[in-house]
């Protein structure tokens, strides 16, 4: 979908004959978005793509939201989910609105049939699990920390190998549109002019896994096709084949991205999330928290600051590595952030991170432009502590304690933070005890070198 490519047989132009072996013609499909004035491929079917046959409704897709007037942090913790359906129907939707789907999928079972999503994009992270993902435009061999993109229309199945022993079972994070929207690169990334990744993006053209051969089953039986549309799950059942293509052009297929590839932008100081960001849609964003370097001040803080993102609920999906600012979290776990109420690091964890020089974390945030809503599936693995995480001393005692009894100013080299004389010890107002001299452990210490050879203070305070 970001750029043109083609693969198998086309004729040399466009809606012009285009003949079997046996002399008949094949049958050419304008796969269009937009009303045909967006990204577009031109398919050639060895049968008639419209020959469908015994068609029936499944079951409904809808998903139920609760505690629509309820806004808290959440904390949902997928690990827990058991094993169940397949790649399709074994899909948990824990947290949406009227943009986004966001849910886990932990599949027992193979797909029998095949499957598209005729309501919207579908964004697969493999979390756990290899295989291959067969579609219309080819074949797309997929492994653990690969985004799946998947357009609106395209029909596709998904195959998972065998856990070999001692592997976790098949996981993977589903973001699915709801808004009829795409799932595409982010704009600021790409030329105006010819589309072209830019140099200052953090991916390119070349970190993209685009279908590969085989692309033709031609194959007579009946097969079944499953649609979502409407809200429901529609089947349908073809005389050939669904992946009849013996080759296609365009702009709009199927295509694999792996998180490990995205290459993290730094800074001096912190840096807001968008520069994480790796796709977007219609009123959300995905973005990858990834493996980097931290910020390289002297006196940097390399946790996220305490924020209000006045327009965002946030959620974010942990994958591995030890994510600085948060505590109790853990692999396959599920945050919450509400736009109505600010967010930032848990207790402990801002002095704790000064002076670390990089992170291992890795998690995939999802920011949409509308309230999310849980699912009672989300409400089932809900940590109740979790909105109250953040109570507690958030920083340790410093060199004194004010007239008020407040904590006074963390001190650097004997001088508070704004750079004046640090406050002296008083006794609290009222009482008859002497002031209280600060302890050797509580001076002041001297620098010492850090990590990455700059000198830098200690921060840690008895």
């Amino acid at each position: 979908m970001p750029f043109y490519t083609k693969l198998g047989t086309i004729p040399p132009k466009r809606h012009i004959q285009f003949r079997r072996p046996d002399g008949a013609l094949y049958s050419e499909e304008v796969f269009g978005t937009e009303g045909f004035v967006g990204p577009t491929s031109t398919l050639y079917h060895i049968h008639p793509p419209t020959q469908v046959i015994g068609w029936k409704t499944l079951y409904s897709t809808e998903a139920h939201y609760v505690e629509r007037d309820v806004m808290r942090m959440r904390h949902a913790k997928s690990a827990m989910l058991p094993p169940k359906g397949d790649p399709v129907t074994g899909r948990t939707i824990l947290y949406g609105n009227s943009d986004v789907e966001i849910g886990v999928c932990v599949p027992a079972e193979a797909m029998d049939y095949w499957f598209k999503n005729a309501q919207g994009d579908e964004c697969i992270f493999v979390h756990f699990g290899s295989g291959t993902c067969h579609t219309t435009f080819g074949t797309l061999k997929f492994g653990p920390k690969d985004y799946i993109v998947i357009p609106k229309g395209v029909t596709y199945k998904l195959v998972f190998n065998e856990a070999k022993e001692g592997e976790p079972d098949p996981r993977f994070l589903l973001i699915e549109v709801a808004n009829g929207s795409h799932i595409l690169p982010p704009p600021r990334y790409l030329s105006k002019q010819t589309s072209q990744f830019l140099e200052h993006a953090p991916y390119c053209e070349r970190d993209l896994r685009t279908p590969e051969l085989p692309l033709t089953f031609d194959k007579r039986g009946e097969y079944e096709v499953r649609i979502k549309s409407r809200g429901l799950v529609h089947s349908y059942i073809y005389k050939y084949h669904p992946l009849d293509v013996v080759g296609w052009d365009g702009c709009y297929y199927p295509y694999i991205f792996n998180i490990d590839d995205f290459s993290p932008i730094v800074g001096k100081h912190h840096m807001p999330p968008p520069i994480h960001q790796t796709f977007e849609a219609h009123n959300f964003v995905i973005c990858s928290f990834c493996p980097r370097l931290l910020d390289f001040h002297p006196q940097a803080i390399v946790v996220p600051y305490n924020h209000s993102n006045l327009d965002s609920d946030e959620v974010l999906y942990y994958v591995e590595g030890n994510y600085k600012a948060r505590k109790g979290i853990e692999q396959c776990s599920l945050s919450l952030h509400p736009q109505g109420i600010p967010h930032g690091p848990h207790p402990g964890t801002v002095e704790a991170s000064i002076g670390a020089t990089s992170t291992n974390e890795l998690a995939v945030m999802c920011d949409t432009f509308r309230p999310l809503y849980p699912t009672q599936a989300a409400l089932d693995i809900d940590d109740l502590n979790y909105p109250r995480s953040w109570e507690g001393e958030h920083f340790p005692v410093s060199l004194g304690v004010a007239t008020n009894g407040a904590v006074a100013h963390a001190t650097t080299n004997g001088h508070g933070t704004n750079g004046h004389a640090a406050p002296k010890k008083v006794a609290g107002k009222g009482s008859s005890k002497k002031p209280v001299k600060a302890t050797k452990s509580a001076r002041s210490p001297k620098p010492a070198p850090a990590r990455n050879g700059r000198s830098k203070t200690s921060n840690t305070w008895d």
